[in-house]
């Protein structure tokens, strides 16, 4: 009666992909920029193998490593959160959501406002979360007209001040752009309720009252195939969200990273056997990766290296945790937007014995398919299972923290 979980840092990539290019991503490498840039010391990640995926600048390779570790490649058009976290679950998709490089066509704003009774709306371009709201801010409190923008993904964000439309309002409006507006050709992988406050020249996003409408995901994947041999599945963070509250006997929200880690930790206290959590931590991309701060997403990756030996300790011997990203989000090239990379993979089943190589997997769904190998499970999934390619008991030679 296994336990397993699925840990995402969110937009961590470990270099380019092969298709980088076609995303205008050639040269992406957000791990190994932020190691390079602010030589980032990881102690706990280097005793699970981290280093050992590839060179990285001030990440060294450990001779015993804790975990198995590899990389992983995403064979899904798109590089956004959707497309990434549903191929993690064993979706895989046949063609991208839809992106607006130049905003959305006249019929979608027509729509949108005709339905929801609005005189129109501001922005209506990819942009910046934070300067979008430092742009248009002013504007929207004095006309009370809602910002609407896109970004390099598949997105219709709505921001709107807490002040001056209501937060059930937004989400109200957010609800029937996704039921009514964003349908058909124009179906994006997400809606998103983006509120902010503050005055202007001092307005900030209420991250924790975002609110992400994604689409129903397909069956089977991960979580319908676990509920339906009874096994207990947990949401923490914003997976629920991107699963459109779909599968999940549990649902933890937070509000940071930190809260994040906690209530991991405090899941993995109640021992509830036969389980499988999925936890996303955010900050890396919201905080760091799209506001191209290497540093802060240095810290970030530093909080969670300190929370990993109270992780491990808390692990039984059958219990398996894979920690992974769901796309990459380099702080250091020239755009706020997601990167098409590699994501890294560590993947630890509590014994004595050192982790092994798993290579490039050829597909993020690997991971579906090795926690359901871990419940006893074979599926028609797309994926192949690496848990046979990992350690088993051995005399004592890995690591401690």
């Amino acid at each position: 009666m296994p336990r397993t979980f699925l840990v995402v840092i969110d937009g961590l990539g470990i270099g380019a992909q092969e298709d980088a290019a076609d995303y205008g991503d050639a040269g992406a490498d957000t791990l190994g920029k932020v190691s390079r840039i602010t030589q980032i010391r990881l102690p706990n990640f280097e005793k699970l193998g981290l280093g050992n995926i590839r060179p990285l600048h001030s990440i060294e390779q450990n001779r015993f490593p804790m975990a198995s570790y590899g990389k992983m490649r995403e064979v899904s058009p798109g590089k956004d959160s959707t497309t990434g976290h549903w191929e993690l679950a064993g979706i895989h998709l046949e063609k991208p959501f839809p992106t607006y490089p130049d905003g959305f066509p006249e019929e979608v704003i027509q729509k949108f406002c005709r339905g929801l009774r609005l005189q129109g709306v501001l922005c209506n371009l990819p942009y910046s979360g934070t300067r979008v709201i430092e742009d248009y801010g002013n504007e929207h409190v004095d006309s009370g007209l809602p910002i609407v923008y896109t970004s390099a993904d598949s997105v219709f964000q709505v921001a709107c001040h807490t002040e001056v439309i209501s937060l059930n309002k937004l989400y109200e409006w957010c609800e029937y752009a996704r039921s009514k507006v964003m349908t058909g050709v124009h179906t994006v992988g997400r809606v998103i309720a983006r509120p902010f406050a503050g005055e202007p020249g001092a307005f900030t996003r209420i991250s924790e009252k975002r609110h992400d409408y994604s689409l129903i995901p397909p069956e089977p994947n991960l979580m319908s195939i676990l509920q339906s041999h009874r096994i207990q599945t947990f949401s923490i963070g914003k997976i629920i969200d991107l699963f459109a509250g779909k599968g999940f006997t549990q649902s933890r929200p937070v509000k940071s990273n930190a809260e994040g880690i906690s209530q991991l930790l405090s899941l993995m206290s109640e021992n509830i056997k036969d389980s499988f959590t999925f936890v996303n931590l955010i900050d890396t991309d919201q905080i760091y990766g799209h506001r191209q701060d290497p540093a802060g997403f240095a810290l970030c990756l530093e909080e969670i290296d300190r929370a990993i030996p109270s992780i491990y300790e808390k692990l039984a011997d059958d219990d398996v945790i894979i920690i992974t990203g769901d796309h990459g989000n380099d702080p250091a090239d020239d755009s706020t937007d997601h990167t098409r990379e590699f994501v890294p993979l560590l993947a630890i089943r509590k014994s004595s014995e050192p982790g092994k190589s798993l290579g490039t997997r050829k597909t993020f769904s690997d991971a579906a398919a090795s926690i359901l190998d871990a419940h006893g499970m074979k599926s028609d999934l797309p994926g192949t299972s690496f848990l046979g390619e990992m350690s088993g008991l051995m005399p004592l030679k890995a690591g401690r923290f």
